[in-house]
C-alpha cells in the first residue's frame, strides 16, 4: 500500500482563456476544480492505476470541504485532519491560443507541529503498515524547514520506505534523513548541488552524487525528455514517445506514482522508470489536472525507451 502525506493541499482551479489581455476583462469558460497538492495527486494516480493508497492531509473551510468531496467522488481513500483556517486555492490558467499555462500557488494556512504529529500518527496506525510513504510539495507557514526530515526519520525507524518530492530547503534538509528515493527536476537538482546541469552525462553524474548524500535512488526528471535515475550500482535513462501536450500539471506527480507503484512491488529500477515515464506522459494527454489515465498508460508503456547509461 502507498500512503501519501500532503502538508499543504489545495483546491486547484483550472481556468481556460484564449489569451490574457492586461488591463482588460478576460472571460473564461467554466472553472474546473480538482483536489490538488503533490501527495494527493500521487494518491489519485495510484488509485487510477488500481493500486491501494491512502491520502493524508489537512482540510479547512469551504475550500477544504470541496477538496475532500472531489476526492470522495474519485473514490480516493483519504484521512484529513480538520483545521480552523481555509484550505488554499491554486490557479492554473490555460492559454488556448499558445498552449501555455500560468500557475499561481498561494501560501496556504498556518499548521502547527501538534497538528502534524496528529496527522503522522494516523499513518503509523495503518495496519498493515504502508510499503511506501510519499511526502511532497510545499510546506505551509509555521512549520520548520526540516519537517520532512522529521517524518522520514520516523518512517525509517518503522521500516517504511519514503519518497521525497520537494524543493529548496525542504529537499536539502529532507535528504539528510536518508529517504529511499528523491525526485528533483533539473532546476531543483541544480539548486541542491550548486552547479549547472547542461548535458545528460552531467545529469547522470548529479543523480549519482545525490545517492552519495544518503539517498538510495535519485531520479532527476528532464521534462519532455523523460528522466535519468541512479542507484548505487546503476544509472538508467528513460525517454517517452512524442505526444501532443494538453496540460503539464500533475505530470511529475504521476511519474512519482509510477515509481511508488513499482517499488512497492520491489520491481527493478529499469521497470520503475518505464512506468514512471509512461504515467508522466499519459498525464500530459489529459486536460486540467486529470492526471494519468490507465488506458493511456498501457498504450504508452511499450513506447517508452529505457536503457542503462555507462
Amino acid at each position: 500500500m502507498i500512503a501519501t502525506i500532503t502538508l499543504n493541499p489545495c483546491l486547484d482551479k483550472y481556468i481556460s482563456v484564449t489569451r490574457l489581455e492586461i488591463n482588460e476583462t478576460n472571460r473564461s469558460r467554466a472553472v474546473v476544480q480538482y483536489a490538488g497538492g503533490k501527495g494527493l495527486d500521487v494518491s489519485r494516480a495510484v488509485h487510477e492505476m488500481g493500486g491501494e493508497t491512502m491520502a493524508f492531509g489537512f482540510s479547512g473551510g469551504h475550500e477544504g470541504v470541496t477538496m475532500t468531496t472531489l476526492l470522495a467522488q474519485e473514490g480516493v481513500p483519504y484521512s484529513f485532519i480538520p483545521i480552523a483556517n481555509e484550505t488554499r486555492s491554486c490557479y492554473i490558467i490555460n492559454l488556448t491560443d499558445s498552449s501555455e499555462q500560468i500557475r499561481i500557488n498561494t501560501p496556504g494556512p498556518e499548521i502547527s507541529m501538534i497538528e502534524v504529529t496528529e496527522l503522522v500518527n494516523r499513518v503509523w496506525e495503518l495496519i498493515p503498515a504502508p510499503d511506501i510513504l510519499v511526502c511532497g510539495g510545499s510546506v505551509p507557514p509555521g512549520l520548520p524547514s526540516d519537517i520532512y526530515s522529521i517524518i522520514i526519520k520516523q518512517a525509517r525507524k518503522k521500516g517504511i520506505k519514503t519518497i521525497l518530492d520537494s524543493s529548496d530547503i525542504f529537499l536539502k534538509e529532507g535528504i539528510k534523513a536518508g529517504p529511499f528515493l528523491v525526485k528533483p527536476n533539473i532546476r531543483e537538482a541544480e539548486e541542491l548541488l550548486g552547479r549547472s546541469l547542461l548535458s545528460e552525462n552531467e545529469i547522470a553524474a548529479a543523480a549519482r552524487k545525490i545517492t552519495e548524500m544518503g539517498v538510495e535512488i535519485a531520479v532527476i526528471s528532464t521534462g519532455k525528455d523523460g528522466l535519468i535515475a541512479a542507484s548505487h550500482n546503476e544509472i538508467v535513462k528513460a525517454a517517452p514517445p512524442q505526444v501532443k501536450t494538453l496540460s503539464t500539471v500533475g505530470a511529475g506527480d504521476s511519474a512519482v506514482a509510477g515509481l511508488a507503484i513499482s517499488f512497492a512491488k520491489n520491481e527493478p529500477l529499469l521497470d520503475a522508470c518505464r512506468l514512471a515515464v509512461a504515467m508522466g506522459t499519459a498525464a500530459v494527454l489529459s486536460p486540467g489536472t486529470t492526471l494519468a489515465r490507465q488506458r493511456d498508460v498501457q498504450n504508452i508503456l511499450p513506447q517508452v525507451r529505457v536503457e542503462r547509461m555507462t
